[in-house]
């Protein structure tokens, strides 16, 4: 019974849940998109334009964002296209970003 309870936890070892995800994506220049998630879901950014912020859900390398409070400028030659994530899968040091039907939308570098 112990040998068991070793192999199934054995099988839980490796990259905590969310570890893939923590830390900071995208560019930090003007009009460029970011984004810098927290271990507990916290989320805050830009779209290159309005500041983004919120609490999304982890599970493995997916975060589930939650209702997204964003400021409402406008601004010119920017694509915000980071304001209608609803969900962001990590592989890597990229990170894929896709809206409420599940197309991709864009993609942001790690950068910590």
């Amino acid at each position: 019974m112990v040998l068991l309870a070793g192999a199934l936890l054995a099988g839980c070892a490796g990259t905590p849940s969310g570890a893939a995800l923590v830390g900071t994506w995208g560019s930090t220049a003007s009009k460029q998109p970011n984004l810098t998630i927290e271990n507990d879901g916290t989320f805050s950014g830009t779209d290159g334009c309005n500041r983004l912020s919120g609490k999304g859900s982890i599970d493995g390398d997916t975060i589930t964002f939650g209702p997204m409070a964003s400021t409402m400028m406008a601004c010119e030659g920017v694509d915000e296209w980071l304001g209608k994530a609803a969900t962001g899968t990590a592989k890597g040091s990229t990170m894929t970003v896709y809206d409420d039907s599940g197309s991709t939308i864009g993609t942001l570098e790690k950068s910590n």
